[in-house]
Formats: structure tokens, C-alpha cells, sequence
């Protein structure tokens, strides 16, 4: 849920901290008074298109920021922002945007920066905006399939997983034939260029970890001189008269004659004659590595003539030595592809046929079990839609399937073969049309209504905003539209600017937006309603300008009706 919204500079708001609550909160308030401009705010937040105008009059930049709250581990958001290496700590993502008077935006993520297009994307999963006028998800028939999917739950997505499984070999395959049927031209070419680059790195007979050895190896003999020394005064330290093994010989022998006389000393003794011993392992030990050691000019400009070439294969064919290796490899088997061409084409054929087979078993078992849920899904939106009045019209899922027997390539996609797009038609008679092509108005914002009480429960959006879908409807309309609003809510956040009590009276929270002049500037003011205070709030909605006694009894009377509907 988006649970704070902190918004400065923007169009008419000087500074504007807001709060939000979990269910349906709804924005109230006089035309012109900022409830647009707030969701406009919102909207630009998520990556919508921006520009200079947006900045208040006078000001360098327009600064918006969002806190949102993640409850579910599972929501495709981790996802998305897990794709441009963006981390979620404790739930929460934190999206800023800031618009300068210039016309230029600067996009964060919990303080990562990132472009308007990746704002988009990561905004699209919390919140969906649905306005009058301005074309959704659901409008998109592009994502129509995908919406289906979401509606068929569990049983879909096995099916779609099987069908995957087998698609991704099948198309590694695919890709494999077309290489090995490009030009021969452009096939020579290749060959020759990695059997240059094969010749090289076997020239080269590299070992594997051999880079590191020669570092650590030259870093040895740049440091001969130093070793040595060290090495040295440590040896003159313990061998010889008066030096280190002698006392701890000489306290040997004194101990000796202590637990022989007390044997409460025999530890003490034990452990000087343990230090002894190892001592003198120690010291033969530095005499041989002393004996070893041997400085060699030579060696080192070996090392150094070697690591360049190791090198110069590096900035060519990997890293590592290792990854050198590996690509060598790689192109020895692409070698013996390209010079035993034809057969490993009949071979691959032979795969890619019974690929095919398998993955038009899959594709159809999809189709079947979608056209299945899509029938339930049809059902459900005509309940819907009777609820809000619309009984009259009819929804259909159409799909657009390959018929005959003679697939190609083409006609496998990554979801299946289907091509699913919602048709309707509103009035009796009147032949389906896409949902794209339905008008907009008063039926379209029922539609939008029930398609979304639906899908809500389907989509993992963390929330929706309605700005004036309620507009063009009253009456028995108004009350049903009210409700349905109300019903998404308990699957999600919902925001919505409405100039209907009945909606108004169906929030969980109520904020009322106003204007204000403030040292000679218009600024938008919010406050959020009390409940003697939806009742004025409310009245106003109802009869306008004029509050009267009758009014704030019909808003009381509303909010009575609402609590009831709620608890049922």
C-alpha cells in the first residue's frame, strides 16, 4: 500500500504531507481545489510523463516522494526491482522523483537512481490509475492473456510451466539451425576467426590457476633482498651461543633438576622442553630455507614476459585463466559443429521434431484449460455487471489459435500459441467489439468497475486509484457503483476522487481537499474528515452550495447504510 506521500512545488501545492490507511479512502473537495493535482503528483511519481510546468511558479524543481509497504514476500515488485539490482529492506520501497523548472527528472528507488522508463516499470506493480478518460491495463488487449492466466491461478500456471519447460529447449534448438543455415560466407568467416582464436590460446598451453602462481611467485623475487634478511635474523636469533635455542636449553636443564627435586615442576618442565624441540625444528628448518634461496634476475623477466601474454589472452577471451579455458573450449566444439555441419543440422532436426510434437501437445492442453477458465471468467463478469445494473450486456474472451497442422517457429511464443482479447457489447442487439474500441462514459467506468473487482484479487497491485469514474451516473447506479468501489478495497488500496455521497460514504477514510490564499498565493490544503465532519462533507455533496437540516439527515442516513453494507 502507498502509506506516505510527500509533495512540494508541484502545480498549485506549496508543501503537502499525507498519510494513508489501508481500504478505500476517498478525495473530496470543490472543482479546481487540487484533487486532480494530487493524483496527477501520484501519477508522475510512477513514471508517468512529466514537464516544466508541473513546477509551481516561481520555484527551481518539483520534489515527490512515496513510501510504500510490501506485506507479501511474493509480490511481483521484488521481482522487478530485483531485475535492475535494486534491494527491499523490511517491505519497504521508497520511489522519488523531482522535476526541475528546466524540464529535466531525476528518478530514484530506495535512493538508487534510475531512468523514467525503470520508474515505470517498478511503479506499474504498486499502483494502477484509472481515470475517465485515460486508457489502463485492462484497455490494453496485449495483456489481456496475462489477466487470464492471473484469473486461472494454480491451474494455469502448471500448465504454462510444462509448456515453457519444453519451449525454452525447443527454441535453443531453433536458434542453434538458423546459425548452422546462415551464409556460408558469413560461416567461413567465423571459422576462420576461431580457428585463429583456438590456435592461439593452444599455443599459449596455459595451466590453470598459472597467473596467480607467477604473482605470487614475482612477488617473491621483487622482494628477495627483504625475505632473506628476515629469514637471516631470525635464524642468528635462535642458533648460537647465547641466542634463543641455548636459554631455552639452558632453562631446560635447570628445570630438569627442579622436578627432580619438587615434581609439582614436571608441566613446567614439559612445556620449556616442548618449546626446545620445536625450536630447533624451526631453526633447521629457516638453514634450509636460507640454503634454497637464490636470487634469479633471469627468472623474474621470464615472469613478467609470460603474465603480459597471459594478459594480452585476458582483454581477448576472458579474465581468468580459467575462463580462457573455458572459451577455448567452446569454440573447439564450435569448430567440429561448422566442419561436420551437416550432420549435426539432420541431428538437430531430428530433436527439433520431436520438440515439436511434445510442444504442440502442451500448447493445446494450455488452450484447453484457459478456453475453461475463460468461461468462468465470463460468468463472473456478467454477475458483475448485473450487479451494477448492466445485465443487457454481454463479455466474451475471444482467442485466436493456430487451426491446421502446419506450425512453424513462428507460431510458438513464450506463453503458448493463444491470442486472447475481451470482447463486449453493451446494449441488446448490438454486435461484441473489442473492450479497446468500447466509448468511454458512465457504462464504460461499470465495466472498468467489474472487470476490476475481478482482477483485483488476481493482480498483486498494491493500489488503485479511481479519478471520477463515477462521473455521468446517479441513483440506484451511484449506490451500486459505490459498493463495487468498496468491494475492490478489500483486496486493495483504493484511492478515489469522487463527487458521489454515496461513494464518499462507503470510505474508510475521508480527505477533504480545499484552496487556500496564503501571502498572495493560491496553495491546496488537506485534512482528513472526522465523523461529524463527513456528515457537512457529505450534505455538501448532496444538495451543493446551500447545507440544510434535511441534507445532513439524508448524509447520516447514507453512512447508516454503508456501516450496514459493510458488515454484511
Amino acid at each position: 500500500m502507498l502509506q506516505e506521500l510527500s509533495i512540494k512545488n508541484f502545480a498549485i501545492i506549496d508543501t503537502l504531507a499525507l498519510s494513508f490507511e489501508e481500504g478505500l479512502t476517498v478525495l473530496s473537495g470543490e472543482t479546481g481545489a487540487g484533487k486532480s493535482i494530487i493524483i496527477d503528483a501520484i501519477h508522475l511519481l510512477v513514471g508517468g510523463r512529466g514537464s516544466a510546468e508541473y513546477v509551481r511558479h516561481g520555484e527551481k524543481k518539483a520534489e515527490i516522494e512515496g513510501l510504500f509497504i510490501l506485506d507479501d514476500e511474493a509480490h511481483p515488485c521484488y521481482e522487478k526491482v530485483s531485475e535492475f539490482g535494486i534491494e527491499i529492506e523490511e517491505g519497504m520501497i521508497v520511489l522519488r522523483r523531482e522535476i526541475a523548472s528546466s524540464g529535466k527528472s531525476v528518478c530514484r528507488v530506495n535512493g538508487k537512481l534510475v531512468t523514467i522508463a525503470i520508474m515505470r516499470e517498478i511503479g506499474g506493480a504498486l499502483i494502477d490509475i484509472h481515470g475517465q478518460h485515460e486508457h489502463q491495463e485492462l484497455m490494453n488487449e496485449h495483456l489481456h492473456l496475462s489477466l487470464l492466466d492471473q484469473f486461472g491461478g494454480k491451474e494455469i500456471q502448471a500448465n504454462l510451466a510444462s509448456y515453457r519447460e519444453i519451449y525454452k529447449e525447443y527454441s535453443t534448438i531453433h536458434k542453434q539451425l538458423s546459425r548452422l543455415n546462415d551464409n556460408e560466407q558469413e560461416m567461413a568467416h567465423r571459422l576462420d576467426l576461431i580457428t585463429f582464436q583456438l590456435k592461439e590460446i593452444q599455443e599459449a598451453d596455459l595451466k590453470l590457476n598459472e597467473d596467480e602462481e607467477l604473482l605470487e611467485e614475482k612477488r617473491k623475487l621483487m622482494n628477495f633482498e627483504k625475505l632473506y634478511e628476515s629469514l637471516q635474523t631470525s635464524y642468528n636469533s635462535i642458533q648460537g651461543e647465547g641466542k634463543g635455542l641455548d636459554w631455552t636449553g639452558l632453562a631446560m636443564s635447570h628445570l630438569e633438576t627442579a622436578a627432580d627435586l619438587d615434581n609439582q615442576y614436571q608441566k613446567t618442565l614439559e612445556s620449556v622442553s616442548n618449546a626446545f624441540y620445536v625450536l630447533e625444528d624451526a631453526v633447521h628448518q629457516i638453514r634450509g630455507e636460507l640454503d634454497q634461496l637464490e636470487f634469479e634476475p633471469d627468472r623474474l623477466d621470464l615472469i613478467e614476459t609470460r603474465l603480459n601474454e597471459i594478459n594480452s589472452l585476458k582483454r581477448k577471451y576472458g579474465s581468468s585463466v580459467d575462463e580462457i579455458l573455458a572459451y577455448g573450449s567452446k569454440i573447439e566444439e564450435e569448430i567440429e559443429t561448422i566442419l561436420n555441419k551437416d550432420s549435426h543440422i539432420d541431428e538437430l532436426q531430428k530433436k527439433l521434431l520431436s520438440l515439436e510434437k511434445d510442444l504442440i501437445v502442451e500448447a493445446k492442453n494450455l488452450t484447453h484449460t484457459r478456453k475453461k477458465w475463460a468461461k468462468k471468467l465470463t460468468g463472473s463478469i456478467h454477475e458483475q455487471l448485473k450487479q451494477l445494473y448492466m445485465d443487457k450486456t454481454k463479455f466474451e474472451v475471444r482467442f485466436s489459435t493456430v487451426r491446421d497442422e502446419s506450425f512453424s517457429f513462428s507460431q510458438f511464443k513464450k506463453d503458448g500459441w493463444d491470442q486472447v482479447e475481451f470482447y463486449i457489447s453493451t446494449n441488446p442487439g448490438e454486435p461484441l467489439k473489442p473492450l479497446s474500441k468500447v466509448a468511454s462514459g458512465g457504462e464504460l467506468s461499470r465495466i472498468m468497475l467489474a472487470l476490476k473487482t475481478i482482477f483485483s484479487k488476481h493482480q498483486g497491485i498494491t493500489s488503485i486509484i479511481f479519478d471520477e469514474v463515477d462521473t455521468g451516473v446517479s441513483g440506484r447506479v451511484a449506490q451500486a457503483i459505490a459498493e463495487k468501489i468498496y468491494q475492490v478495497a478489500t483486496h486493495s488500496q483504493v484511492m478515489c476522487i469522487s463527487h458521489l455521497p454515496q461513494v464518499a460514504a462507503m470510505a474508510d477514510s475521508h480527505l477533504f481537499i480545499s484552496k487556500r490564499l496564503l501571502k498572495g498565493r493560491t496553495s491546496t490544503s488537506v485534512k482528513r474528515l472526522e465523523e461529524n465532519e463527513k456528515v457537512r462533507e457529505i450534505s455538501r455533496m448532496i444538495s451543493g452550495v446551500e447545507i440544510t437540516d434535511l441534507t445532513q439527515e439524508h448524509a447520516k442516513e447514507l453512512l447508516q447504510l454503508a456501516n450496514t453494507i459493510k458488515e454484511t
